[in-house]
């Protein structure tokens, strides 16, 4: 949730910031009618208030100088009824104010560029050169065919369209990768943890996932319960409503879980391998921190995401993103992107986002420090996205016969 506080102190200087996420104009002036209703509904009430305060002092006043009450009462009972009707008001202001919130974006930090799309990011770096091929490298799915790592039909016949089974080594070296991230993020200081895949809506509501992005979630039918889109959902909310102990933070924790989407905006998109599927594994880093911390830490998970694909060996670049590229809870993001040879082109594999204060507003995360209560920093990332890890693998290791060869890393895990 965005600062309201500061939204009605400061409305331009929001309403440019949120701009750069191509925010509709129009749903920001909207906000901006609804933050000034509720003040005024407000101011009402409090003027009210203090009026019947006033009142009930002099009724004291009177009776204790023996004067006559009646009319006084009378004024007294017809303001009794204003400030509760004035108190309504206000409780509904409030409520339209924090509805309409709710669908808004996170601000993006000051650092983040002005941009339309992905084609407007910032290259920070690249992570080792793309291997030189003496032919034609071929994609994931044409290697699938070839190795029967990927079967699509049937993972049709038993689902839907993308859903995929994985066969033989590329089951096992599902595996492989999900055990050798776990480890790799526990010795960078991450504790493991195991959550649920099913969530409440206070949960998603927290992250910012529901109520703008509900038509991307798989709903349990008769139930406020959804599958989770991402293991950030449920780490995220284990310390919704809770105050912590600023010497306790950062907190540092990792899960793998199946991930669910419906992925309802992208029709049409990867239709075709294992790039972009309904259902699919990832390990997440979830951070929560002080204000102070959240920059260092932020650094932290990125340097921990690249380093596993350089153990792994896959050639990757760090992109910032620009404003209009920028996901809805995010403050600001860096993607890492792996080469693909058989694509010819760099594919997301990982985010890693800030968003400040965004979530923790949503889900009352705080932290107590010197004797006051602050609002935390929360934190996410990929590290990584198990089934793009797999495509990754397969086509940066593919020889001219088609053969898949296992990074070494890896082959301790594949036993």
């Amino acid at each position: 949730m965005i600062d309201l506080k500061l939204l009605q102190r400061d409305f331009d200087t929001v309403k440019k910031s949120l701009l750069l996420k191509k925010v509709d104009p129009t749903l920001l002036d909207e906000l901006q009618q609804k933050a000034q209703e509720l003040k005024l509904s407000k101011q009402t009430y409090e003027e009210l208030q203090a009026e019947q305060n006033s009142l009930s002092k002099l009724f004291g006043q009177f009776k204790r100088d023996g004067k006559d009450t009646d009319e006084l009462k009378e004024q007294i009972e017809s303001l009794k009824s204003r400030v509760t009707d004035a108190q309504h008001n206000m409780r509904v202001a409030d409520e339209a104010l924090s509805s309409l919130a709710s669908t808004v974006p996170n601000i993006p930090d000051e650092s983040v560029k002005a941009g339309d799309s992905e084609d407007d990011n910032t290259l920070l770096k690249h992570v080792l050169e793309p291997t030189e091929f003496n032919f034609t490298p071929k994609e994931h799915w044409e290697l699938a065919e070839q190795s029967g790592w990927i079967d699509f039909e049937r993972g049709v016949k038993i689902a839907k369209s993308r859903f995929a089974i994985l066969r033989h080594d590329a089951a096992k070296l599902e595996r492989a990768l999900i055990n050798f991230m776990l480890d790799f993020v526990h010795s960078r200081g991450f504790d493991e943890v195991s959550v649920p895949y099913i969530v409440n809506e206070h949960a998603l509501f927290g992250t910012g996932n529901l109520p703008k992005f509900e038509d991307d979630l798989f709903k349990i039918d008769g139930e406020k319960l959804y599958l989770i889109p991402t293991a950030e959902v449920p780490l995220t909310n284990l310390y919704q409503n809770e105050i912590l102990r600023s010497d306790e933070l950062p907190i540092k924790l990792a899960a793998h879980t199946s991930c669910f989407r419906k992925e309802a905006g992208s029709a049409g998109r990867d239709t075709r391998g294992i790039i972009r599927q309904h259902q699919f594994h990832k390990v997440e880093l979830v951070s929560i921190t002080t204000a102070q911390q959240s920059a260092e830490v932020f650094e932290q998970m990125l340097d921990c995401a690249s380093d596993i694909l350089t153990a792994l060996k896959l050639p990757h670049r760090l992109m910032k993103l620009c404003g209009g590229d920028l996901g809805f809870s995010a403050s600001y993001t860096v993607d890492i992107e792996v080469w693909l040879p058989g694509q010819g082109c760099y594919r997301e594999i990982s985010s890693i986002s800030n968003t400040k204060e965004f979530q923790a507003r949503r889900a009352k995360i705080r932290y107590k420090d010197n004797g006051k209560n602050h609002l935390a920093h929360t934190l996410n990332g990929s590290s990584l996205a198990i089934g793009r890890t797999i495509v990754a693998i397969m086509e940066n290791y593919q020889d001219s016969s088609g053969n898949i060869a296992i990074p070494e890393v890896l082959k301790p895990y594949m036993k």
